[in-house]
């Protein structure tokens, strides 16, 4: 496989989505290969590079099942790169409660799982990968997203592959329903007053115009987002010069309806006026 050329590897927890991710980027016309055990990634990509498929569109899915997972991989990533081949690790997770009702809905056993219970096998399987996802290019947590939404998501950071810069997703939460786990920088918008105590704004939510209104002509919201543009123009040049190609940034309020939705679009639309590729979530809007 000649240099230049990259090669991503979709990893993860069991349950976490990684068929769906694969289907999504052979739609998008990649070349992907699914249970590949780590040892023959060099040769698939050696054979990808004979038979000349198309640049940056090559990828495997590997999962824990290969018995010495983590050194495998991790010694196929180190060849990869000797030989001059970039290599982009994504690591699909969820939570233990959603894994464990993804595994009853289908009645199948967790594949680490043995004798054991089916949280057994989870907790095996994410001790086992701890490092894999601690030095992953991309972490993306399925917990709260259909087989639709994930595939968007994958649509969203590969779809564009021909495009250059830092591609970003800007997501609203809120901290009572816990912080997005896949966020690489969370900012708290808690500190401007709360339109759920305007009766008038409260059934509504910051897509509404009276309550961008409303969170936009607080006292220090425009001097916020000023200040933060600031900040990401500097992270975005950092991640860059360190060949990050993706960010995902999580503003967040108490209940996620309201003022973390209005900074959320006010931030995504800087951003955009910047030249990055920008996606928005509401992860928590309609959730109350």
């Amino acid at each position: 496989m000649s240099a230049g050329r990259s090669f991503v590897i979709v990893t993860g927890m069991s349950g976490a989505g990684r068929s769906t991710a694969a289907k999504a980027l052979e739609d998008l016309g990649w070349f992907v290969i699914d249970n590949l055990p780590p040892g023959l990634l060099f040769a698939m990509a050696e054979e990808a590079g004979k038979v000349k498929l198309a640049a940056d569109k090559v990828a495997a899915v590997v999962d824990v099942r290969s018995l010495a997972f983590t050194t495998d991989l991790n010694a196929a990533i180190e060849e990869l790169e000797a030989r001059g081949v970039g290599v982009r690790v994504v690591f699909l997770e969820a939570s233990d409660e959603e894994l464990v009702r993804r595994f009853e809905n289908v009645r199948r056993p967790h594949p680490l799982q043995g004798e054991g219970r089916l949280v057994d096998g989870i907790a095996r399987e994410r001790g086992i990968l701890r490092e894999v996802r601690a030095n992953a290019d991309l972490v993306i947590d399925t917990s709260a997203h259909n087989v639709h939404e994930l595939r968007n998501k994958i649509v969203a950071y590969f779809g564009g592959e021909d495009r250059p810069g830092l591609r970003v997703n800007v997501v609203s939460f809120g901290f009572k329903y816990g912080l997005p786990v896949d966020a690489d920088l969370v900012v708290d918008c808690r500190f401007l007053p709360n339109p759920h105590w305007v009766p008038d704004l409260r059934p509504m939510n910051g897509l509404d115009t009276p309550v961008r209104d409303y969170v936009l002509g607080q006292p220090g919201a425009k001097e916020f987002l000023d200040a933060y543009e600031e900040v990401l123009g500097v992270v975005a040049a950092g991640y860059a010069r360190e060949g990050k190609s993706y960010a995902t940034l999580a503003v967040g309020c108490t209940g996620g309806k309201h003022r973390s939705v209005a900074m959320a679009e006010q931030v995504a639309a800087r951003l955009r006026d910047r030249g990055m590729e920008v996606q928005v979530s509401h992860r928590d809007v309609g959730r109350e």
